[in-house]
Parts: structure tokens; sequence; C-alpha cells
């Protein structure tokens, strides 16, 4: 059996890393039989997660684990799109990796109350001595990395702008349908997924989250795909909307 590590449930989300989620979908959308544990990313072979270990083999990133599943298992995510699409759901795909992503990261670790209520928690189990200091270096390596990946080197609210942009070409290729590129998922759905959550979380206050809720189709599909792929999730945009 496949197992899948991962950092595991917390700020409101079945998991807290968009990519492990990418990866967890995937694996729900080939209908593999996996088990999670949890981990954190030295344990990887290459230091972030996901990664998967299936029987001997272990392999790391959401991308790679994919081509493994695609490879190892003769599961085609794509397998309803066209050549063209498939052109299209890659460009997206890096898209939402390269560019969404860092926006989410920048309010969830560069934000200092988004961070003290949430990734800071990571470090709660180091020696008292040390937790401060493991909690200021690792936000300042998250925050150079967002600063490399250029979105740091704006003002907050041009950040933000920026990412709307991208989440708005995301709204307009979904438009009505079920999934982005029509009535079956398919591999971008995944990562999308992962991405819109967990700026869409409640659990974190954000101008990028303000503006996100403002994609209607954008928050339904969310809705649906975790109704669809963690049906036993108590998902609070859901449950807000039923009270």
């Amino acid at each position: 059996m496949i197992t899948l590590y991962g950092f595991g449930p917390g700020f409101g989300l079945p998991e807290i890393s968009p990519f492990v989620t990418k990866t967890e979908v995937q694996l729900k959308m080939a209908g593999l039989a996996y088990r999670k544990e949890k981990a954190m990313p030295p344990a990887s072979p290459k230091g972030q997660l996901p990664y998967i270990v299936d029987e001997a083999e272990s392999v790391a990133d959401s991308t790679f684990i994919r081509a493994h599943i695609e490879g190892k298992y003769g599961f085609d995510f794509d397998a309803p799109l066209s050549l063209q699409a498939r052109a299209q759901a890659w460009a997206f795909e890096r898209m939402i990796e390269h560019h969404v992503y860092w926006a989410l990261v920048g309010a969830r670790w560069v934000d200092t109350e988004n961070f003290a209520k949430g990734p800071a928690h990571f470090f709660d189990g180091a020696p008292d001595h040390l937790r401060e200091k493991l909690r200021e270096d690792a936000q300042f390596r998250v925050a150079e990395n967002y600063l490399l990946s250029g979105l740091g080197r704006h003002a907050p609210e041009e950040d933000v702008d920026l990412a709307i942009r991208s989440l708005f070409a995301l709204s307009v290729q979904l438009g009505d349908k079920p999934y982005l590129f029509g009535d079956t998922p398919c591999g971008t759905d995944a990562t999308a997924f992962g991405a819109i959550a967990g700026i869409l979380t409640p659990y974190f206050e954000s101008p990028l989250r303000q503006q996100t809720e403002k994609f209607g189709n954008l928050t339904a599909y969310v809705d649906r795909m975790m109704l669809q792929y963690y049906p036993e999730f108590g998902w609070a945009p859901l449950q807000q909307e039923a009270a």
C-alpha cells in the first residue's frame, strides 16, 4: 500500500499543505488505496512535503508523485482532455503553483497575526529555549523565498492584486462548469482545489481571502470538491452557509 506523508489536518483544512492536498486528491482520483502519516519536511528525500513510499520506492514532490502514479498504475489524470487542453492544464498548474501559491504563503507566513495563529505552532513541541529561535528562523526562510518568488518584492496590496489576476483567470476558465475543463475532474483540479481552499479557509483573515470570496464560482467549486473528496470533513464555509 502507498504511504502518503503530509502535515495532516489543521488551519480549518483537512490537510495544511496545498501540495499534500493535491497529491491526496490525485490518489483519490486514481482510486488507489493509501494510508497517511504525519511528517515534517526534513524527513523527505527532497526536504519538502509531500512524499510517498510505494513498496520500496520513495517519491518526493507532488508533480513527480503524479508522474509515478501515471507510469506505474497507468492512470491518466487528463484522459478526457484534448492535446490543446492538456497544454492549457499544464499552464494553469504552473500559474497556481508558482504564483497563487506564493500569495497564500504571504498571507499565511508573512502576515504577523496569521503567522502567530498558524505556522508558529509548528514549533510548539520544541524545547522552550529553542522554540522562538526556530520560529524566527523558519519565518525568515519562508519570507526570503517569498521575496525570491517575486511577489514579496511588492507592497501587500500589489501582491494581492497580482494574485487576483491569476484567480480571475481560473474563474474564467471554470465558468459554470463543474470542473476546470468540463464535467470530469483532471489533475489540475487537485492543484487548484488545494491552493484555493488554502486561501478560503476561515481560519485566516486576509485581504487575499476577502478578494477571493468575490469569485462565487471558485468558492462553490471548493465547496463541491471538498464534499467530493473529503466528505467526512466539516468544511466551515459550508456549515456557515447551512446555518
